[in-house]
């Protein structure tokens, strides 16, 4: 579903380079989830927006099934995240103008495929049914954080792309959502990359990776490797 091949990313610094992604390979199967981890700063994000063709590699080939997204132009890469993507974020991005039903539909409708007994569905799953014409600012934190992950499925993307999604949310929220996530995650059948600092939260993902020195190692042999 997802495959960097040897991606190499560097920024321009006063200093000089910096080598953000070093000859980087990853391999991520539709249905399966994987938590990234690493520091601040480690290109966790960097990786994530490469995966999403926010941003492109310096060399190497990142691609979505058979599409090399690298090879694409921007238009090109904006139809592919409307219609295969989903994309949560820390922030909500929620349009503050629409109500929860209408925030739902929002990428569905982008991509020219809503269907609204999917919709419903989801409002129910979320727990956010009654609350259809309510606008974000009267939803709590943990609400609007299901609504964004609802507008992120509600065109059932091939690959969600997660970046801290619970780091606005205190702990049993955090677990909650997670649980959630997953959940409609593993009944939509698409793969799911989150980016996340804490290994409570990545512990329940089927793999996890540890992005440290623009390298990607196991979480196992990082922990082994900082011990050492």
């Amino acid at each position: 579903m997802l495959e960097f091949r040897q991606v190499y990313k560097a920024y321009t610094t006063p200093q000089g380079p910096l080598e953000v992604l070093r000859g980087v390979d990853l391999t991520l199967e539709a249905g399966q989830s994987l938590a990234l981890m690493g520091e601040s700063g480690s290109g966790k994000s960097t990786l994530l927006h490469l995966a999403a063709g926010l941003d492109l590699p310096d060399s190497g080939e990142v691609r979505l099934g058979s599409q090399a997204i690298s090879t694409l132009g921007e238009p090109e890469r904006a139809r592919l995240r409307r219609e295969r993507l989903g994309l949560v974020f820390q922030q909500f991005h929620l349009v503050p103008s629409l109500s929860v039903i209408d925030n739902l539909r929002l990428q569905a409708r982008l991509a020219g495929v809503e269907k609204s007994a999917w919709s419903r569905e989801l409002i129910e799953r979320l727990g956010l049914a009654g609350l259809e014409g309510r606008y974000p600012e009267q939803l709590s934190g943990g609400q609007q954080q299901r609504l964004a992950i609802g507008r992120a499925l509600a065109p059932r993307p091939s690959l969600l792309l997660a970046d801290e999604p619970t780091g606005n949310l205190d702990e049993g929220s955090a677990d909650a959502i997670l649980a959630l996530l997953l959940e409609l995650v593993r009944d939509t059948g698409c793969a799911l990359l989150m980016v996340t600092h804490s290994p409570r939260i990545a512990a329940p993902l089927d793999r996890r990776l540890v992005l440290s020195h623009a390298r990607l190692t196991s979480s196992q042999q990082a922990a082994q490797e900082a011990t050492s």
